[in-house]
């Protein structure tokens, strides 16, 4: 489980995103690097990291479900993930 610091900084950094999204595109679209440089750092997406919505693992993060690999296989084996059964050939 990741500190819980860690966890609000990646969601400050969502927020920061989000928030400059629209000003970071205008000014990427008029080629002005030096007003885009200006920005905040974190505005920039590519310093956003995928992590687990519950435990804020970054590793082994699986995209469609939004959660680590660890805690998928204990959801789904539990039963609490629609649609996802346990392959047996």
């Amino acid at each position: 489980m990741a500190k819980e610091s860690v966890k609000a900084r990646e969601r400050k950094r969502a927020r920061t995103v989000a928030k400059f999204a629209e000003k970071r595109a205008a000014l990427k679209a008029a080629g002005d690097y030096a007003a885009l440089s200006q920005l905040p750092r974190n505005a920039s997406p590519v310093r956003m990291h995928n992590r687990c919505n519950l435990t804020g693992r970054p590793r082994g993060y699986m995209r469609q479900f939004g959660i680590s690999r660890v805690l998928f296989r204990k959801m789904a084996l539990e039963g609490k993930i629609a649609g996802v059964t346990k392959a047996s050939w």
